[in-house]
């Protein structure tokens, strides 16, 4: 199946989709204890409409991040080109390919794919469709949530191996 690729770490990518990455530590950015309390609905951090514009910019999602706290979110808003490496995103597939470090869950526009963008296992490579049919224009907004492992004793450090967004087509020339 014929693939475009773009790599979500290259400025030059980037700029292809107008996005820029932000990051935040926590699991509710800027609350007390990672934003955790009791019976918590879940973070809004996940939310389309949820303001990061005071978080910090994130140029390089391999940066360790290892200040002591367990959760934290990279938010990317982008727009679907016309073309990738030359072909149209029409009749493709576009789809969102990382590899979260340590634990990590993704939210297109919101919404979590449980069955794809829900904790995997340890460092686990993560695809999820975005959308069957990508149109020039179209923006999207994907939350990455990011959780330091294990959870009883977490070590290391929070980053992303890579963020690809791609674009798969069975049409010829692409």
């Amino acid at each position: 199946m014929p693939r475009a690729v773009l790599n979500l770490q290259d400025p030059a990518d980037l700029r292809a989709v107008q996005g820029q990455w932000r990051f935040a530590p926590g699991f509710v950015p800027g609350e007390p204890n990672e934003g955790f309390q009791s019976q918590l609905a879940g973070s809004p951090a996940r939310l389309v409409d949820y303001d990061d514009s005071q978080w910090a910019i994130c140029d390089d999602l391999t940066q360790w991040h290892s200040r002591g706290f367990t959760f934290a979110w990279y938010r990317i808003t982008l727009t679907l080109p016309e073309t990738v490496q030359g072909a149209s995103i029409r009749g493709a597939r576009c789809l969102f390919e990382t590899c979260i470090d340590d634990y990590g869950e993704i939210w297109i526009n919101g919404v979590c794919d449980r069955e794809r963008g829900a904790i995997q296992g340890f460092n686990v490579p993560q695809r999820v469709l975005i959308t069957t049919d990508p149109q020039p224009g179209q923006t999207y907004t994907i939350a990455l949530l990011a959780a330091n492992g294990p959870l009883g004793e977490p070590g290391g450090a929070i980053f992303v191996r890579y963020a690809f967004l791609a674009f798969e087509s069975r049409a010829p020339g692409y």
